[in-house]
């Protein structure tokens, strides 16, 4: 007769050896899955470098083709300060305006990635273009909260190179309206109560109506579309609302600025009781939007500074090795070398830091690596000043253009400390401690 006991123990044996089995067989399903998807993700990965690849080469190659020093200067003195023909083709042909823009609105439906990448090209030839205020800035915000009668009537028209917009915020306030420099709702950065900025009334109940003034519009002058920044609903219902106004609205005045940095064209525009259309629906959350498009631009605009950054180091690289100085080329001696060295340390610091941050939706490192190619750029074009010599501060000479692009930009986009400062109280480095811990 059977011992029970054994029996049992030998029933409890079994179920324990398929147990283990069963985990065993979950254990290498879950590591073959893993496998699976970490090989994707390496195949996603390598397909997304040979886009930015192919990105950088074709941007090169036209560019150098096309934006050289002498086209530059050509293209700063036209009425719309770029040129058109080239713009023609980097929107029309190449697509960049439309890189981020969904498919179903003619765009390429790709991410910051290869948008950092475009504009560090282009910021290597300092070529003057509307891509920051169409694509960068503008673009993003007619997705974000336009409606489908917007989005399906402009998208495609602005991926297509047809329209170009400027974003047009009063105050010169373009870093704290974007969330750079601070928060864009703790100040009434877009005018307050009844006066001041550019205020959004609707006199007949229905129709909206502008009045105001904004100076420093990126190619506010030449847009076709200007996306308007205004306040309404007096102090009671205080709230900032995004505006559509056309080129030929009447009541519209645009003044394009002389300005330090002839490549980035800026304008004053003027707004007397002009008729605009409201974008999206009200209530809308502005703010939300015009910082979630701050994320984007920073990054964007710190891929444009390191491509400028490297232009400057190229040119006195070039110059240093031809400049000759008792009897041998200057960038012989060991101390240029050095400064120089460095000063490739700094920009690629910048870069890499750029590109970590194409990947993070968090704005901490789009913020921090725009401080940080802010901070190369500027000493990229000191050091290409000084090391060329007294040509290098004349205006025939085109280390002049690279001084006063990253002049400019610290104007329009930074200081770089203030953009760490906002970086450090995004990410709560001096928050104080939270309830019930100890400082």
């Amino acid at each position: 007769m059977p011992n029970p006991m054994r029996t049992a123990a030998v029933t409890e044996e079994q179920q324990d050896t398929r147990e283990t089995q069963g985990t065993g067989r979950e254990a290498r399903n879950e590591d073959q899955q893993e496998a699976g998807n970490k090989d994707q993700r390496e195949a996603r990965n390598e397909d997304q470098q040979e886009v930015l690849r192919e990105i950088r080469r074709t941007l090169r190659e036209l560019l150098a083709k096309r934006a050289g020093p002498a086209d530059v200067r050509a293209a700063v003195g036209t009425p719309e300060g770029y040129d058109t023909r080239l713009w023609a083709t980097l929107a029309g042909t190449l697509g960049l305006p439309g890189l981020t823009l969904p498919e179903e609105y003619g765009g390429a439906g790709c991410g910051p990635a290869e948008l950092a990448t475009a504009c560090e090209e282009t910021g290597r030839a300092l070529v003057p273009s509307p891509l920051l205020a169409t694509g960068v800035l503008a673009a993003p915000l007619i997705t974000a909260l336009g409606t489908e009668r917007q989005r399906a009537e402009l998208l495609p028209r602005i991926a297509d190179s047809t329209l170009t917009c400027a974003l047009v915020l009063p105050g010169g306030s373009l870093p704290l309206a974007l969330g750079l420099t601070g928060d864009n709702a703790a100040e009434p950065w877009s005018g307050g109560g009844r006066s001041g900025g550019i205020q959004a009334t609707r006199p007949d109940g229905e129709h909206w109506s502008l009045y105001g003034e904004a100076g420093h519009v990126l190619d506010g002058h030449s847009a076709g579309l200007l996306l308007v920044a205004a306040h309404t609903g007096g102090f009671p219902r205080s709230r900032t609302l995004l505006f559509l106004v056309r080129a030929d609205a009447p009541g519209l005045a645009r003044r394009r600025e002389p300005t330090l940095d002839l490549t980035r064209s800026q304008a004053t525009v003027r707004l007397r009781d002009v008729e605009a259309e409201l974008l999206g629906e009200d209530p809308a959350d502005t703010l939300g939007a015009l910082a979630a498009t701050g994320r984007t631009a920073a990054l964007a605009l710190a891929a444009e500074a390191v491509g400028a950054a490297r232009g400057a180091l190229d040119l006195t690289v070039g110059h240093v090795t031809v400049r000759e100085q008792f009897g041998r080329p200057i960038g012989s001696f060991q101390a240029l070398k050095h400064r120089l060295a460095d000063l490739l340390v700094q920009i690629e610091s910048a870069r890499s830091l750029t590109v970590c941050a194409a990947g993070e939706p968090d704005g901490v490192p789009a913020l921090l690596a725009l401080a940080q190619a802010l901070d190369a750029q500027r000493a990229a074009a000191a050091e290409t000043v000084q090391l060329h010599g007294g040509i290098g501060i004349t205006w025939e000479h085109d280390a002049q253009l690279y001084f006063k692009r990253a002049a400019a930009d610290e104007l329009l986009f930074g200081p770089a400390v203030r953009l760490r400062a906002r970086a450090a109280d995004l990410g709560g480095l001096f928050a104080g401690p939270a309830a019930g811990e100890v400082a």
